[in-house]
């Protein structure tokens, strides 16, 4: 990713061949970034969380789930949820000292 502000709305994807646990009523979100080089990876959206008033969210790599993820701030604009880039330091310690939380609980309860 580059060091530039990233927003993008989502793409709402689902279909009988996506490869999504089709018992439940949620839509898998999908969103196309693309890197540096012009590559596109497929995100997907897996968490939304709060920290104080903000609203964060977790991707991870659609066709490789076990690579490292994305976590950014959600925002409304225009009407539109878009992504944007965590740019500040002290924001992200927060964020991700309430991801670490979250899945200190998560793990708990398993």
């Amino acid at each position: 990713m580059s060091e530039h502000e990233h927003k993008h709305t989502h793409n709402h994807e689902h279909g009988e061949d996506c490869g999504h646990d089709h018992s439940h009523d949620e839509e898998e979100i999908v969103v196309a970034f693309s890197d540096e080089e012009g590559n596109e990876k497929e995100m997907v959206l897996v968490q939304t969380f709060d920290v104080g008033e903000d609203v964060y969210a977790l991707l991870l790599e659609r066709n490789n789930p076990e690579a490292d993820g994305f976590i950014l701030r959600l925002e409304e604009e225009d009407g539109e949820t878009v992504l944007v880039n965590i740019e500040e330091e002290e924001e992200w310690a927060k964020v991700e000292a309430a991801y670490n939380e979250l899945v200190a609980a998560q793990a708990e309860q398993e």
